[in-house]
């Protein structure tokens, strides 16, 4: 059998420096060099794409506003409710707070229910609250009684 034949092929972007066979001396690699040429064709690439970037922005934010929008607002909501809920979770944590809350709230309950809901005249005077609130919201005519 034959031996194959190996043919050392040497590129000029890796060249490797010789190491110094000297015990006790170390010898740094340098990367390969690349040509300014490569340099000045990734700055360009790198310029031409920050110069159309605020136009590309500008057009995908004008196209997709309602859902940015939208989306931004869910988001936002969530972190609102999210903040809220560890605000609440602290204070319930603290000694007598919770159960002053629990009182302050049946106390307000027990209110509402004797203003408003005792007497036929004071449930249509809340009914009639009701309705202008909502036709305020809404943004309809309150209906003629």
């Amino acid at each position: 059998m034959q031996e194959p034949e190996f043919t050392e092929i040497k590129s000029k972007e890796a060249t490797v420096p010789e190491i110094n066979s000297q015990t006790g001396t170390i010898t740094k690699l340098q990367p390969p060099v690349q040509s300014q040429e490569q340099w000045l064709k990734y700055g360009e690439q790198v310029s031409e794409f920050l110069g159309t970037l605020p136009e590309y922005l500008g057009s995908f934010f004008n196209q997709y506003k309602q859902p940015l929008v939208t989306l931004g607002l869910v988001l936002t909501s969530i972190v609102t409710v999210k903040v809220l809920l560890a605000i609440l979770d602290a204070l319930n944590d603290l000694p007598l707070v919770a159960p002053t809350f629990e009182l302050i709230g049946i106390g307000y309950s027990a209110w509402f229910v004797y203003r408003y809901l005792l007497k036929a005249s004071t449930r249509q005077e809340l009914t009639s609250e009701i309705t202008t609130l909502k036709s305020q919201v809404v943004g309809k005519e309150t209906p003629e009684a």
